[in-house]
């Protein structure tokens, strides 16, 4: 049991609110204003922890007693670059264009702060893509509008039910938020028997 009663989800994420949600956690949202960089030296797995510890660092939250913050930051590694955000449709078709007929990594980077301590972790799954035509990507692009999405899709829609050949990892954390693992780590820190 969580024992922690001020629970802040700092996201404007709606799969990510949804998700924690589901996970049965009763908990505010809020904001963090940051510039989204990292440094160019950093591995791409710790690439969304050290995005996530930022978002931490200046979420405009009181930290209390009873206080936990919750950030996340999710990055796809393909080619050996993140793919972020689309910009526009063009960016999203060459975005999926490149994933096309391959496997490629999403890392949600997760830090968890209250008073008593602080956690970091991230968890990283394989996602393999089937070959996608250009009509099946225009279709994607069209009614699913995946702009507010790293790597320009969301596995929940139309393109993960016809696109994904296999993952390997939890799918939850190509969502946006591996809630297994995050459970986990909040009963670690926070939890009594």
């Amino acid at each position: 049991m969580v024992t922690k009663s001020d629970v802040w989800l700092i996201s404007h994420s709606p799969r990510r609110v949804q998700l924690l949600r589901d996970l049965g956690l009763k908990f505010r949202t809020g904001e963090a204003h940051v510039k989204e960089s990292y440094p160019d030296s950093l591995p791409p797995e710790q690439i969304p922890v050290f995005l996530s510890q930022l978002k931490a660092d200046n979420a405009d939250v009181p930290m209390t007693d009873e206080t936990l913050i919750i950030t996340a930051d999710t990055i796809v590694w393909a080619a050996g670059k993140v793919l972020g955000k689309p910009a526009d449709e063009h960016e999203a078709r060459e975005m999926l264009h490149l994933l096309s007929g391959k496997t490629h990594q999403v890392i949600t980077g997760v830090t968890l702060r209250c008073k008593d301590g602080n956690r970091s972790f991230y968890e990283k799954t394989d996602v393999t893509f089937a070959t996608l035509s250009d009509k099946d990507i225009d279709y994607y692009i069209s009614h699913y509008r995946p702009f507010d999405k790293a790597g320009a899709y969301g596995i929940q829609e139309w393109i993960g039910m016809v696109g994904v050949e296999k993952i390997d990892g939890c799918f939850y954390n190509v969502m946006g938020l591996p809630v297994h693992r995050l459970y986990k780590e909040i009963c670690s820190l926070l939890c009594e028997d």
